[in-house]
């Protein structure tokens, strides 16, 4: 009999929130103009700020030793710099202090928003942007994407989690697709209002 693979399961839950986030993501239309992508990019930014302690938790360097050179948010940061946008302030509700199951879930969610970047990274180039300048979050992480996210789950997978663990990281999943969403929605509704 074959188990499902945790990461398959994730997968398999996370469906829904993962089809509404992309409608959400296209509604914005990010790769219409540059301003427009700016927002994207201050979404993107707000979602790994709030994710570098994670990237940087002891546990779970522990269990994924490259994890902090995983992180996006000083790339998304220098994209703002070079999109003429302000680094945005943290908005409320961030995850804080997430059990070490619940991290996998957020950490899930971020490390396969790395696949998805490489059909987005195709858009940018009609705004002029590259892996180097205003799109640099975007970028083939070191060793290329597909074999990022294959040790990543694959260590993910082998790990040793109770019922109630894995009810955790399902959790976490969850809630960062429907966090990041929220993110957008801030990004582009703050954008309509003066500062």
């Amino acid at each position: 009999m074959t188990s499902t693979l945790r990461s398959q399961r994730i997968n398999q839950i996370t469906h829904a929130p993962h089809a509404e986030l992309d409608q959400a993501v296209k509604a914005n239309d990010p790769f219409a103009n540059r301003e427009n992508f700016s927002r994207f990019v201050v979404a993107q930014y707000l979602f790994q700020a709030e994710l570098q302690s994670l990237y940087q938790d002891a546990a779970l360097v522990e269990v994924f030793p490259d994890l902090p050179a995983r992180c996006r948010a000083e790339q998304a940061r220098l994209d703002l710099a070079d999109l003429d946008t302000d680094v945005p302030a943290p908005v409320a509700g961030a995850v804080q202090n997430p059990s070490f199951a619940e991290a996998l879930g957020w950490l899930f969610v971020s490390e396969g928003s790395k696949l998805g970047a490489a059909f987005l990274i195709k858009r940018v180039a009609a705004l002029g942007l590259t892996e180097e300048v205003g799109a640099r979050h975007l970028g083939e992480p070191a060793g290329g994407r597909a074999e990022g996210w294959k040790s990543f789950t694959r260590t993910l997978d082998g790990l040793e989690l109770s019922a109630e663990q894995e009810a955790d990281v399902d959790k976490g999943a969850l809630a960062a697709f429907n966090r990041f969403r929220e993110l957008l929605q801030h990004a582009y509704t703050s954008a309509d209002t003066p500062a």
